[in-house]
Order: C-alpha cells, then structure tokens, then sequence
C-alpha cells in the first residue's frame, strides 16, 4: 500500500521534515521534526513544529508516532514537543543506547538513564510496528552514527541522513561512534530495496547547479547517479573519499545543543531551582 507523505522543509537547518499517514484509516507518523533554535540569541520556536501539527489536524489524521532516524547534530528535534501535545510515541533505533553513553558524560547530563527509557520504543532492524494499515519496518543504517535508522512504510524508505540527493551524496561518517566502511555497507542495504522503492532524504544542501530544494529521489535513481555510491564504486574507494571529504568538515553549527537535547528525546535539560534552563558549552583547551 502507498502511504501519503507531505514534506515540510526548514531552510535554517536544511532539514526535511516528513509527515506520513494511511489513506485509508489517517494514522500518521512524523520523522524527524524540528525545534527551532537562534544560536546568537538562545531562543526556541515551534514554529516549524506547529506547521506540522497544523497539517495533522486539516488532514484529519491521528499522529500515532514521532520517528526519529538518528540522534541529530545539526537541529534539536520536536520530538518531546509533539508528543506532548499529540500523545504520539517517541520512537528510535535500539542502539541509540551507544550514542546516549557516549554524550551523557561529555554534557554531564546526569538527568538521563542511558538505556534509551527516555523514548518510548527502541525497534532494532527488522522489527514492526502497525501505522493503520499500513506496516512500518526498520533497517539499521549505521555508519553516520550507530544508531541511524531508515523506516520503510509502503512503497517508502525514509532514510535520515545515510544517503542524500544523487547529486549531493552521502552523509558524513565522523562523529563519535561513526565509520565509512559501516555508512557503506549500510547504503548497500538500502540500494538492494526494489528499484521502484521511493527515497526521502532527510536533509538537502544545494549543490552546484541546483538552485531547488529537493527531498525525494528512487533507490534505482540513486544505484545511478549518486555521486559517491553509483553502482561500480566499491567499499574502498568510497571510504577513501568520504574520509578525505570528512576531514575538510567543520562541526555543524548546532552540535553541543542539538545533541544535549536529543539524547533527551527532544526535551531540554531541567530546570534550575530558580526556573531557568541551560544548555551545556563543554569547553576545551587547544
């Protein structure tokens, strides 16, 4: 069965942000929804997140699940906002448990377990979950980090940020606990689904000669065209290039917020005695 899928696109973080349903009983899931946030001023919005929720209610539908692929390093997920305005169930990879074990102690978060109990289900690879008529699968997609996920529902495979458009690429391999040998083998996953099988990426960066944003490709569209992984680039070559690429990147902007509060499920740090909420600048010495 065909999912309906509405994407909503915030250009501050280059994240695309998917909301799908069944046509037939309007259960819905939300993937990987953003909690707008100024770094220069240290403030939050939900408008990105309201946007969503708008569309739920004149669509008619009943959010069931807020899917997150990974643990995010460029944006601070809605999760935590949408599940309590909607009831809708957190839900991420199993290993998100490795990425909370690796951060707690940087940001000395000591608020959050890390066993992943701050979400509400953990799916490893292969495991289900009913969305109306519809099924939802995971596939663990690791390599960008280790609990990177890729949801598949109908004819639909949201990947996060494993792959992107064939004319961008691939996602970068190293944080903390990520590898390009994996982030390859993942792909090939991925690439092995129906050729017919529709991709939603879960970020767009124009390259040059594109001037449209775009979330939506085909897994034959990317076995041919992605400009790191087309068919005929083995696992050496690809690594060798996705090392030398990553080496060049400098750390996403919204690293040290984005992570603090997402290996909280999108709720913020609690507050101090006196009312106020902080997030944590681990500062280091050169």
């Amino acid at each position: 069965m065909r999912p309906t899928i509405q994407t909503f696109f915030d250009p501050a973080t280059f994240t695309a942000t998917h909301l799908i349903w069944d046509p037939q009983t309007r259960a819905a899931a939300v993937i990987d929804p953003v909690l707008d946030f100024e770094p220069k001023a240290a403030k939050l919005s939900t408008a990105s997140a309201d946007q969503v929720l708008a569309a739920v209610r004149d669509q008619g539908l009943h959010l069931v699940y807020v899917l997150e692929t990974h643990a995010h390093a460029d944006h601070l997920s809605a999760a935590d906002y949408i599940r309590k305005a909607t009831g809708a169930k957190v839900v991420i990879g199993a290993h998100i448990r490795e990425v909370q074990k690796t951060f707690i102690p940087v940001f000395e978060a000591d608020d959050v377990s890390d066993d992943g109990r701050v979400f509400d289900v953990l799916m490893d690879e292969g495991e289900t979950l009913p969305l109306g008529e519809l099924t939802l699968s995971v596939l663990h997609t690791p390599g960008h980090t280790p609990a990177c996920v890729t949801y598949l529902i109908g004819d639909a495979a949201f990947v996060g940020d494993t792959l992107f458009m064939p004319d961008y690429g691939t996602a970068r391999a190293d944080f903390p606990g990520g590898d390009a040998a994996t982030l390859y083998r993942s792909i090939q996953k991925i690439l092995a689904l129906p050729p017919e099988t529709r991709v939603f990426v879960g970020h767009d960066y124009l390259p040059s000669g594109r001037q449209d944003y775009r979330w939506e490709t085909t897994v034959a569209e990317e076995r041919a065209r992605n400009v790191h992984v087309h068919e005929g680039i083995d696992e050496a070559e690809f690594v060798s290039m996705r090392q030398a690429r990553d080496a060049s990147l400098a750390a996403p902007t919204l690293i040290l917020p984005s992570l603090q509060v997402n290996i909280r499920a999108g709720a913020l740090p609690p507050p101090t005695p006196s009312g106020h909420v902080y997030l944590r600048l681990p500062v280091t010495q050169a």
